[in-house]
């Protein structure tokens, strides 16, 4: 049996199409093998692997869904208990090892790190201008899957030198993970020392999003007793505040099509509709966003701009009743079908309740739209993953300001307001606190502010307050999910505790 960590060669070299208008694009039919004796001859080889280590970002599309349902923001929703049955098993916190949603996450992330350990393999084969900057960012990639590995899974395997082939089945264990997070913050150095600040394809990575992501990594080990990590985190993302960036004026916007790689973001994960997909055997291995159909309307008519979709990660209304009424987010985050339909007799609006878990509220940030999709429709949405805002780095380094050995409440006062002055137009829900309210403060705002975006469960855990937030949290067992079973029945290794 082939281990489920190793990935062939072939599925490494994907080939961009000239005429598509993202970097990203490529054919999905990779049913050919190179080796590496044919390839790396020309920079241009160089270019086209490093677009193969970009390519499973795209397959990552569950990430966001899995850290709203895993959270008290949504519900997993669907047709029937036994529709995206692995959903269901995350949100009801019955998940067990055999769950299609972590064995995704799982080999995708895996497959992207041994894309990048070929690039690595291959480093001193040639030199040719701009490597620098190609090996930067195959090392920010290989950070950026680490990090989703720790954050889902804990210790995990950790190989960084070259390709696992089927001959390495059973020969890695689960490295701790603060060796992980150890390589994933060299990895980052590494990648900010030679990234440039702009880049002239959108999606490539820059500097900045390298920063922004350490940044964010810094956070997740800092705590009371190791406040060491934020002093860290708020000196790699004061560089990015400090930025070219700046927060949009109309939050909905962010979300548009007109708004992908707009001026508050730092990184996003580029889809496309220019090559349509069939292969519903492997769907969400397309180069469409495959988490946008989950989020529409079942059977929604009319004239609205809404498409239909499968009624799946339903905000809930716990997350609803957060919000002020003031807050004009909420609007923007949840889209109340009933209110909506009745302000807009216009549009003759009709849909089918979602039958399962329904809240009758539903994610707007990525609600699918029409016209934003092609060929196999539920296959080719087109919106991009707004992975890391420039709203996300001011809340960050707000709480790391707060939070470090000498906090500096000013200018976490400072970052928090500016995010909420956008939300309210006004400086009168400024936030005054100081301290350990203060820091309560930060993480209410980063529930309203990313909600719907998929930070939610992950902020629960690494703060301690997953348990008193989210019905069925079990402390010592639902900090991380189950390895896959199909993994630890090939590589042998230990499952994590609960499982």
């Amino acid at each position: 049996m082939k281990n489920r960590i190793y990935i062939a060669v072939g599925m490494a070299l994907l080939i961009a199409s000239p005429s598509c208008t993202k970097f990203i694009d490529y054919s999905p039919r990779e049913d050919y093998q190179i080796t590496a004796d044919d390839y790396f001859k020309t920079a241009d080889d160089y270019q086209k692997m490093l677009i193969g280590v970009y390519s499973p970002l795209q397959w990552l599309w569950a990430v966001p869904v899995i850290g709203d349902v895993a959270s008290d923001n949504s519900v997993s929703g669907g047709e029937n208990a036994t529709d995206v049955l692995g959903l269901q098993q995350i949100d009801d916190y019955t998940t067990i090892s055999v769950n299609s949603y972590m064995t995704e996450v799982w080999k995708t992330c895996f497959e992207g790190i041994n894309r990048a350990n070929y690039l690595e393999e291959n480093k001193d084969k040639l030199e040719f201008a701009g490597k620098d900057q190609v090996y930067a960012q195959a090392y920010f990639l290989r950070a950026y899957y680490y990090f989703e590995l720790v954050r889902f899974f804990g210790d995990v395997p950790l190989f960084t030198e070259r390709r696992l082939g089927v001959g390495d089945s059973k020969t890695l264990g689960r490295t701790p993970k603060a060796e992980v997070y150890a390589q994933i913050e060299t990895d980052l150095r590494t990648a900010i020392a030679s990234l440039p600040t702009t880049v002239n394809e959108p999606g490539r990575v820059t500097k900045y999003a390298a920063q922004a992501l350490l940044g964010k990594v810094l956070l997740y080990q800092g705590n009371d007793a190791n406040p060491g990590k934020f002093d860290e985190a708020a000196t790699v993302l004061e560089e990015v505040v400090n930025g070219p960036f700046s927060l949009v004026a109309n939050f909905g916007n962010i979300f548009l099509a007109s708004g992908e790689n707009g001026p508050e973001s730092v990184f996003e994960i580029q889809y496309s509709n220019n090559n349509p997909f069939y292969d519903w055997s492997n769907p969400g291995r397309g180069q469409g966003n495959f988490a946008v159909q989950h989020n529409g309307i079942r059977n929604l008519t009319g004239g609205s701009p809404y498409a239909q979709g499968w009624s799946v990660n339903l905000p809930t209304q716990d997350l609803a009743n957060a919000f002020d009424e003031e807050d004009t987010r909420k609007a923007i985050t949840i889209l109340d079908i009933e209110a909506y339909s009745a302000a807009n007799p216009q549009y003759n609006i009709t849909y089918l309740v979602a039958p399962y878990k329904n809240t009758g509220l539903y994610n707007q940030k990525y609600h699918p739209r029409k016209g934003e999709t092609s060929g196999q429709i539920e296959l080719n949405y087109m919106n991009n993953n707004r992975v890391i805002r420039f709203a996300d780095v001011l809340l960050m380094a707000a709480e790391a300001n707060n939070r470090k050995a000498s906090p500096n409440t000013a200018k976490a006062q400072d970052y928090l307001n500016r995010v909420r002055q956008r939300a309210f137009g006004d400086q009168e829900h400024n936030i005054t606190a100081t301290g350990a309210a203060l820091t309560q403060a930060i993480w209410d705002e980063r529930r309203l502010e990313l909600a719907m975006e998929g930070d939610r469960f992950f902020d629960l855990v690494r703060t301690g307050r997953a348990a008193s937030e989210i019905q069925g949290f079990v402390t010592g067992k639902h900090e991380l999910f189950p390895i896959p079973q199909e993994e630890i029945d090939v590589s042998e290794l230990p499952q994590n505790p609960g499982y």
